[in-house]
């Protein structure tokens, strides 16, 4: 899925098959996120006006890059994912045994598609300092597109967090529940308020 070009991928997320759906697209929103972030600290190392920057903008560039490259991965996981949850709702459910097995299976699908966004939602707030540090210290002609990156980690965090907890409502395991409800609020509550912070510093 990753190796798709951006018309073909819209194509996919456009037909009437359930994925790669909002999952997907928000790691993707993670994944331009961290391109824009790394973008401008490129734009900022080698200038002579930003020299006392150097060190942080390279280490932002390298931050940038793994996190880029593992949620560009996550559009194809999450869309997995999903699959095992419908896979488990089409098993047979005629005796007790195929009930409690499909029972099982639904669970444990679940459970996965809850655990993928959560880390799409987790890698994704950890662009939020780069987005931050471009934004303050990088190339001032690009604030714009640092601001932007900030805004679409805040979307990829908070559209991951709505499809965890869309996939609580099939889990029995209520301890499992509780501790992904208090992950994704307290994550959503933080990315709210990243994101207040370092959209401050816009000039417009």
């Amino acid at each position: 899925m990753k190796n798709l070009t951006l018309k073909e991928f819209a194509d996919v997320v456009a037909s009437n098959e359930p994925v790669p759906g909002g999952g997907s697209v928000a790691a993707v929103c993670g994944t331009l996120s961290a391109a824009l972030s790394e973008m401008v600290a490129r734009l900022t190392i080698g200038k002579k006006k930003y020299a006392e920057h150097e060190d942080e903008m390279s280490e932002v560039k390298e931050k940038a890059f793994i996190l880029r490259n593992k949620l560009v991965d996550f559009i194809e996981k999450d869309s997995i994912a999903y699959n095992k949850v419908m896979e488990a709702y089409k098993l047979p459910k005629e005796t007790d045994e195929e009930k409690s097995m499909r029972k099982n299976a639904i669970e444990e699908g679940s459970k996965l598609a809850a655990s993928v966004p959560l880390e799409v939602a987790q890698v994704s707030y950890e662009i939020l300092p780069l987005a931050e540090a471009v934004v303050i210290r990088g190339n001032s002609n690009a604030i714009t597109d640092g601001l932007v990156a900030a805004m679409l980690a805040r979307t990829a965090v908070l559209s991951a967090i709505l499809n965890v907890r869309i996939n609580l409502d099939s889990i029995d395991d209520q301890e499992f529940v509780r501790e992904y409800k208090e992950k994704a609020d307290e994550l959503e509550n933080n990315t709210l308020a990243y994101e207040k912070k370092i959209l401050e510093y816009s000039p417009f």
